[in-house]
């Protein structure tokens, strides 16, 4: 695609500009002396044990957002409704506009990617996202706006990039993306909430998205710290967190200090191969979701969902998801370092039951240095189906008898990122991965003997600084 090279570059450049900010943070600074013991330590610092008035106060009166569905910071908040741990650094680049609190935040990979193995394949491909939110008091509560935009559809194309083991939507809507990851739509999320206090601790709220996310599954991997500095979806993306996109979400719930329970209805159906438009609402579908933080370093959720139709070519498949998880966040003097661990488990109605477990872990110090980790262990039933005869190469034969069976497969992903700028909002840096797939024994005449694959890519982040 010519225009592919020449659209990469100018959103580099875009995310490159530092906005004027008043306050951005990603790695937490060197720790200073505490402030005397009249004055409460800001919510962000680790340890800081404050009530949830505390830290709204603390996030109004300074530079911080106060968190858009209840009484604490912005910092336990991450995609849609869901939590992270408090003591995460938050990213983006904040300021004031009259009542209003405004951040920025935004990420872009140019990434070259080589699968090895016979289903391999290279290429050149640029993941990247760009988000705003903006809050204000009104009237007895708060009101919390977010919007969302990706390039994809221009940087990747409607091919995704090469995954070994990925699975999940279409391409044209007729042939299943099988070892490619699919782009993300042009709108990620456009969304409200508003939340009213209850009592000393607690709110009720609502949020609304077209796009938006449903209470379902842990943070999408790109907001959650253990995961955003990787530049490829974990395979468990359509077991755990894929509804981050959906077109039509309605969320209530309700927080009491530390505990959070939720439930949505929300359009069942995976966006579609034109990633360009705002498809019609269904709400056709419905999840319920429990989060605990026991204290500011983990968040733990259990989730569980119905499914309407979600995938366009089986669409008299309905589907049942249970998701759980854990995070753990470790703020360092000069870095962070997170860790992840979730399970998923899909049911179709009919069709076969298969889970996925993720272990995924990023490390921040120095304060340019970045290692990541990620593992992952899958029962997968979409590696061979739909009429789709194979890639090209493969016996028609081989690639039949597999059809529609369940395969445990697996990956192991271990990475490095060198920042080399870093400014007023904004890093940029050089970076690889590795990745090993594991793959059954009946499986090796079309993957090959546990391929493995690499990345090199160059990374610029919007609202950070080290």
């Amino acid at each position: 695609m010519p225009t592919k090279p020449i659209l990469v570059v100018t959103l580099a450049l875009a995310l490159s500009v530092p906005a004027q900010a008043q306050h951005t943070h990603q790695h937490p600074p060197p720790q200073e002396p505490a402030p005397p013991a009249a004055e409460p330590p800001p919510a962000h610092e680790h340890g800081a044990q404050t009530t949830g008035h505390e830290r709204m106060d603390h996030g109004a009166e300074g530079h911080e957002m106060p968190g858009m569905l209840g009484p604490y910071g912005i910092s336990r908040e991450a995609s849609g409704t869901a939590w992270q741990p408090e003591s995460a650094p938050h990213m983006g680049l904040h300021t004031t506009r009259g009542d209003w609190m405004l951040m920025t935040h935004g990420f872009l990979f140019l990434v070259y990617d080589d699968q090895g193995g016979p289903r391999g394949d290279e290429d050149v491909f640029s993941a990247n996202m760009l988000m705003g939110m903006a809050s204000r008091e009104a009237g007895p509560g708060r009101l919390g706006l977010r919007a969302m935009i990706s390039a994809e559809p221009w940087t990747i194309g409607r091919r995704g990039y090469p995954l070994l083991l990925q699975t999940g939507e279409t391409a044209d809507g007729v042939h299943p993306l099988v070892d490619r990851q699919h782009p993300h739509d042009l709108f990620m999320e456009l969304a409200a909430s508003y939340n009213v206090p209850v009592g000393e601790d607690g709110s009720v709220f609502v949020y609304a998205g077209w796009p938006g996310e449903p209470a379902l599954g842990p943070p999408a991997f790109m907001h959650r710290f253990s995961g955003m500095d990787l530049p490829e979806a974990p395979l468990g993306h359509h077991w755990l967190d894929s509804t981050h996109v959906t077109f039509g979400v309605l969320t209530l719930g309700w927080i009491q200090g530390d505990v959070k329970l939720e439930g949505s209805v929300f359009t069942g159906r995976e966006p579609d191969e034109d990633r360009l438009d705002i498809e019609e609402p269904k709400m056709d579908s419905w999840s319920v979701r429990a989060s605990w933080q026991p204290t500011p370093d983990w968040s733990l959720q259990a989730s569980y969902g119905f499914l309407k139709s979600p995938e366009q070519l089986e669409p008299e498949v309905d589907l049942d998801r249970v998701t759980a998880s854990a995070i753990y966040n470790r703020p360092l003097p000069d870095g962070n370092w997170q860790t992840t661990f979730a399970w998923g488990r899909n049911a179709k109605d009919p069709g076969e039951t298969t889970d996925t477990y993720l272990l995924e872990s990023t490390l921040a110090f120095a304060p340019r240095h970045t290692v990541f980790g990620r593992a992952e262990r899958q029962e997968n039933d979409e590696l061979f189906g739909h009429g789709d005869h194979g890639h090209e190469g493969e016996a028609s034969d081989v690639v039949d008898s597999l059809e529609g069976r369940v395969f445990n497969v697996g990956k192991l992903t271990l990475g490095y990122i060198h920042d080399l700028f870093a400014g007023d909002g904004y890093q940029a840096g050089i970076g690889a991965s590795w990745s090993l797939a594991l793959v059954p024994e009946e499986l090796e005449e079309v993957y090959g003997d546990q391929p493995s694959s690499w990345m090199a890519f160059v990374r610029v982040v919007l609202g950070s600084e080290m």
